[in-house]
Parts: structure tokens; sequence; C-alpha cells
């Protein structure tokens, strides 16, 4: 036994040695081949899920006699139900970047391509803001929606806070749970600043720019009161562009007193007019699934091809440790 657990361990770093091979290989390739690959669309009919719930329970719940009759009735209502209004939903999971707007906008362009004003779009929305530029460009995505006359509702589960709100500002009903924390209608700058670290280390930094204000703040340089006050200037700019961009899609906002980069609970935000409905996604959506066809669309990003053999090279090596290790607990045994 103890010759072929060296004689496996002889192969596996073999192999380990190809793989790491392969692996540069792939890299090489990734950065060489264009990927023609656009991705593609996911589409979940959620209505056929619920139903099919529905009728799962049902059969476990109700009498025979009863079940049957119940199937009979869904049978009967299943072509017609392909009449029904579309409503279509996009799910949005922020992060500080907006990174997933790739994804959003490539979703939108695919229901656009389809729905007219007599359909619906639903985005259930979670995200805590972030940078100024992406979030903006996915508020820019959504409003695609609204200049096609479509009905736009988004719900937010959880947060939509800064950037997340500017989103779902731009829809024509903000539906939110309870306890989600929604507003925060204002522009954050913050960053360290070690040029007295530098200093005390004698240390120089350089840095070279054309234009007076090509760098206001700086993390490793001297920065001094007109370079603050110009980046407030630009923080209270971009400050009225969001409240403007608040206001052009809900104009019965006090902004003074929701503009403050506060954010508030639900049922708080109801009252201010922020949101227009309590309801968590689930309970809205099960509301549709009888009166119109709910279809979920997501984007899906191809993986290059060196992200597919870095996968690979991963389950080989996991693989390849769990043998090792389970010749090694067999040698012990015996």
């Amino acid at each position: 036994m103890h010759y072929l657990f060296d004689y496996l361990s002889f192969l596996f770093k073999g192999l380990s040695l190809l793989a790491l091979l392969l692996l540069g290989l792939a890299g090489i390739l990734a950065l060489a081949q264009k990927n023609k690959s656009k991705g593609k669309i996911n589409i979940n009919a959620l209505h056929e899920k619920y139903a099919a719930l529905h009728l799962q329970l049902a059969k476990e719940v109700l009498p025979n006699k009863e079940f049957k009759k119940l199937l009979k009735a869904e049978k009967k209502t299943e072509k017609s139900q392909r009449q029904l209004p579309r409503c279509f939903i996009l799910p949005f999971t922020g992060d500080l970047r907006a990174s997933s707007v790739r994804h959003l906008r490539e979703a939108v362009t695919s229901v656009l391509t389809l729905a007219s004003s007599e359909d619906q779009v639903i985005v259930t929305l979670e995200s805590p803001g972030g940078v100024v530029h992406g979030y903006g460009l996915c508020a820019a995505q959504l409003a695609r929606i609204r200049e096609r006359n479509i009905p736009l509702t988004v719900i937010v589960d959880k947060v939509a806070a800064s950037g997340g709100y500017m989103m779902a500002a731009v829809a024509n009903t903000i539906i939110a749970a309870p306890f989600a924390l929604i507003g925060s209608i204002g522009v954050l700058a913050q960053l360290p600043n070690f040029h007295r670290f530098l200093k005390h280390h004698q240390i120089d930094f350089e840095q070279l720019s054309a234009g007076e204000f090509k760098r206001t703040l700086t993390v490793f340089g001297e920065n001094n009161d007109k370079g603050r006050e110009k980046m407030q200037q630009d923080l209270e700019g971009i400050h009225q562009h969001f409240k403007a961009h608040i206001h052009q899609y809900r104009p019965q906002l006090d902004l003074d007193k929701v503009a403050t980069g506060e954010y508030w609970l639900g049922r708080e935000a109801l009252g201010l007019n922020l949101i227009d409905a309590i309801s968590t996604s689930d309970e809205y959506l099960m509301t549709l699934w009888k009166t119109h066809q709910l279809f979920e669309i997501s984007h899906e990003s191809p993986k290059s091809l060196g992200e597919k053999i870095s996968r690979s090279a991963r389950l080989f090596f996991k693989e390849g440790l769990e043998m090792l290790k389970q010749t090694d607990e067999e040698q012990k045994l015996l």
C-alpha cells in the first residue's frame, strides 16, 4: 500500500505541473483571442413555477377527488393564460462600483425588443449605492423603459440608498418592505492622506498636472484649503444634479426634507413619499401570477477560455487532494 501511495503522489505532482502549464497557456490564449460571444439571456417563467408549487402542495393536502377537480380546472385555464398580459422581472443587485450595470443593460435591451405599453417591467432592486457615473448609467438604463411608456415598478426588499435610490426614483411605482432602508440622497467623498507619514520618513512625493484643478485632493501630497474648497464645490454640484434627477421623476417629494443624506425605514419612507407602497417582492409577485405571465429575465456573461480551464484545474486539484487524503487514511488503517 505504501508503494501505491508514493505512485499516486508522484502522479498527482506530475499532473499538477501539467495543469499549471495549461493554465499559463490558457492565459496567453485568453489575451490573444477576442471573445465574440455576447453572453446569454436566461428566462424563468415564474407563473409556471408558482403553478407547479400550487399543484404540488394541493396534491399532498387535498383529497384525491378535490385534487383531480382542481387539476382539470387548471388545464382549462392553461391555454387562456397565454393571452394574459406580460410582466418582465429584472433582478438587480448592486455593489459600490455598479458592476452589474453590464447585465442590466443587456436585460433591458432584450425586454425592449418585445415589450409594449401593454406589458410592465418590475425591477427587484438591492443596492447601497456607489460611484456616481456607474449608478447614473444604471438609472439611465431604467429610463429607457419609462421612455417607451412601459409601466415600471421597482421593489426593494432590503436597501435602495444613494445610487440605489437614484435608480428606484425612475420607476412609476416604488414598493419597499417594511424595514428596507430607503433614501440617502447625498454625495460623499473620502480618502486617506499619507503626506505626514511620508514626510516623517523623508520620502518625497512628486505630482505634475496641467490645469489648476486637475487634482484637488491627493492621497500622498499635501492638501490645501483651496483644493478642499474646490472638492466641496464639486460635491455640491453633483448633489444638485442628484436632486434634479429625483425631482424629475418624483416631483411630489419635499427635497429640502429628504435630500439630506439621511435614510429611512420602509414605513417612514412611505410617509415621506419616497415610496408608494409597502410589500415584499415575493408578496407582490404572488398577487400577479394568476393575472399575468411572469418572466424573470437575467443576463449571464460568457466565461473566457482561461476561466473555464481555471475552473477545471481547481476541480482537478480538489479531487486529487481528496484522493490522496483517502489513500493516506486507508494506509493508516492497514
